[in-house]
């Protein structure tokens, strides 16, 4: 099993970025529209934990699908899992984000990942999930922006 663990300091209070987490079903909300990855659409299966959104995004043949297992509020915490057709010869892809408050006005998420790919395929793997944190961080330190304008 690999793993990737991954942090970002963002420039906004950690409810503002728990806030669009937490709605798991809206990335939409802080998915950057200006970068390497654009979202056409995001089908929703489901609701609350074991929810599934299908992201298909512009370019790419498959969606991915992303399924939250869990949920925990208080300590701003959640797990998610890719389901169904797996990118970048993924076979198996687990992670965990956290949002920890740094002072008022600034949180850390960070990222805890484990996933296992086809042979050969190891950093092809770990190329598209770094890419995609990064999108992820950059993101939500925009919509946060924008929310708090």
């Amino acid at each position: 099993m690999e793993t990737i663990d991954i942090h970002h300091d963002l420039n906004a209070p950690a409810e503002t970025v728990w806030a669009f987490l937490e709605n798991y079903a809206d990335i939409q909300a802080w998915w950057p529209k200006d970068g390497p990855v654009d979202i056409d659409r995001v089908e929703i299966e489901g609701e609350g934990v074991g929810l599934i959104r299908h992201i298909y995004n512009h370019g790419m043949p498959n969606a991915v699908s992303e399924q939250l297992d869990y949920l925990d509020p208080a300590n701003r915490t959640l797990k998610l899992s890719i389901v169904c057709d797996r990118p970048a010869g993924l076979l198996q892809y687990r992670a965990t984000g956290k949002v920890t408050e740094l002072n008022e006005d600034r949180c850390r998420l960070t990222y805890h990942s484990e996933f296992e790919t086809e042979p050969g395929r190891v950093e092809e793997a770990r190329g598209f999930l770094l890419a995609a944190y990064q999108l992820m961080f950059t993101g939500l330190e925009q919509a946060a922006q924008r929310q708090l304008a």
